[in-house]
């Protein structure tokens, strides 16, 4: 399985973009498919997961700016970001678990910088 993640760039504070992830590969027994993002000297944390069932988890740092979909057709994640903020600057990553003979297995995509400038 592999994913390639792409829509990252230079945006200005309160700007938007638009972040997608594509699997490929033997894509089945998907579990969930998310987002994390890691700043300079910080954790890799969770920005926003969604469940094969449509249910959704984000960050409270990013409700109500930020909306994770699925295109289960195109096994492609999207990450619509809105009203930036010089915080949300970090390598973005995504993720999806896929459930098979009872073990979960991680796999995670290259990263996309975004970079929000003030």
């Amino acid at each position: 399985v592999q994913l390639q993640a792409s829509g990252g760039g230079l945006v200005q504070v309160g700007g938007s973009l638009r972040l997608s992830c594509a699997a490929s590969g033997s894509v089945f027994g998907v579990a969930s498919m998310g987002w994390y993002r890691q700043a300079p000297t910080k954790q890799r944390e969770l920005v926003a997961t969604m469940g094969s069932g449509g249910g959704t988890n984000y960050a409270d740092s990013v409700k109500g700016r930020f909306t994770i979909s699925r295109d289960n057709a195109k096994n492609t994640v999207y990450l619509q970001m809105s009203s930036l903020k010089p915080e949300d600057t970090a390598v973005y990553y995504c993720k999806t678990a896929l459930w098979r003979g009872g073990i979960f297995y991680d796999y995670w995509g290259q990263g996309t910088q975004v970079t929000v400038s003030s």
